[in-house]
């Protein structure tokens, strides 16, 4: 389907599809794992609830949370078929549902002929720019050694010294997903996630902006926000920022 609207101010004329497009009226196409044990609740980049807007889901077989933390190679080749399928399908732009994605952001963008933007890591650069000079991000991330110089280039930040990363690995309400609970408290959770905040920005007071790079963290954003003061970037902000680019509508008002 070629880029268009359908409304009353529109005329139907002829409407061509692809063949294979057996579906529309979705822009954002997302990747995610292939483990999900635990509940994936409003907010979370796996729950449709989550957008105002309809999104597209792909599973990439065998990618498991903990391959991608670490970055194997070897899940380079069904990332980007998986990422390829959504193309075909009609999406219009790539997101994933796993900032540890980003280790093959570059590759994918080469391989495809839709924009990609595999991880909330690659809203870090654009954010700085809005920073004051010597003020820093401060980065609040499912697995802090998986913050390797490799992903941080995949996703193109050359820079690392304005980052200041808050580790969750270690919570304990955190550490029960990562290991592969079934279930977990959501008032301790979104404690150990404003509390990581409020930490890294009363030792690092030049931290101008908060990033949430993991896929789970999104439904505390709102509470991160309230304590800290600060913008909120996640991948919420990039998924609608992506939809809304790919989805433009005609304006209507009184002038």
């Amino acid at each position: 389907m070629k880029y268009g609207y359908i409304g009353p101010e529109t005329h139907s004329g002829q409407i061509e599809q692809k063949k294979g497009r057996n579906i529309t009226g979705f822009s954002v196409g997302i990747l995610y794992t292939d483990e999900n044990n635990y509940p994936v609740i409003p907010g979370n980049v796996a729950n449709y609830s989550s957008y105002p807007f309809p999104v597209h889901y792909k599973l990439v077989p065998g990618c498991t949370g903990q391959r991608l933390l670490n970055g194997d190679p070897a899940l380079e080749k069904g990332i980007i078929e998986a990422a390829l399928q959504l193309q075909s399908e009609g999406a219009k732009v790539i997101s994933s549902a796993c900032g540890f994605f980003g280790n093959f952001q570059a590759q994918t963008a080469s391989a495809l002929d839709i924009p990609v933007y595999l991880s909330s890591l690659v809203q870090l650069n654009m954010i700085q720019i809005g920073l004051k000079p010597g003020q820093k991000i401060g980065i609040l991330t499912a697995y802090e050694k998986g913050l390797t110089n490799s992903l941080l280039k995949s996703c193109g930040i050359t820079d690392e010294s304005n980052l200041i990363i808050g580790d969750l690995s270690k919570g304990e309400e955190f550490s029960t997903i990562t290991n592969g609970a079934s279930a977990f408290h959501n008032e301790r959770l979104r404690a150990e996630v404003v509390q990581k905040a409020v930490e890294i920005t009363e030792k690092h007071p030049e931290i101008g902006a908060i990033l949430l790079e993991c896929s789970d963290l999104p439904p505390y954003a709102f509470h991160v926000q309230q304590a800290v003061q600060l913008p909120v970037f996640d991948f919420m902000t990039l998924i609608r920022w992506a939809h809304d680019a790919n989805s433009q509508r005609s304006y209507y008002g009184f002038i």
